[in-house]
């Protein structure tokens, strides 16, 4: 696992009133990396499923090969607002942990995850 001197339990995160007006100003680029079966079963509106365990190869695949898989256009490193969500935010924390080991300088948790969303906009 790539990092420098970090604390691993750390990663920018999120909260829920920032990323509805980030979603609302269509600045956020999400990102579900809960399974296929959570996802399906209800999910943010404009998020891309990604399970986590897919994330590292998706995040550096061409952008072609990225768009073919997953119907997308591929986030780009210096995206602002990347932002992972999982269903509780341990998944969504590792996630963004490994898109910044890549690069990705703008990966944020929303560290509410889906269980805070679907309580309060659900």
């Amino acid at each position: 696992m790539a990092g420098g001197s970090r604390a691993p339990s750390s990663a920018p995160t999120v909260s829920l009133p920032e990323l509805r007006s980030l979603l609302a100003s269509g600045r956020a680029r999400l990102i579900d990396v809960r399974s296929r079966e959570e996802a399906a079963a209800g999910t943010i509106p404009g998020a891309l499923n990604i399970p986590v365990s897919e994330l590292e190869s998706a995040l550096q695949m061409e952008p072609a090969a990225f768009q073919a898989l997953y119907s997308a256009e591929k986030p780009k490193r210096d995206d602002e607002n990347l932002i992972f969500f999982c269903q509780m935010g341990k998944r969504g924390l590792r996630a963004t942990q490994l898109a910044q080991g890549l690069g990705y300088t703008g990966a944020r948790n929303y560290a509410g995850a889906y269980r805070e969303w679907f309580q309060k906009e659900g």
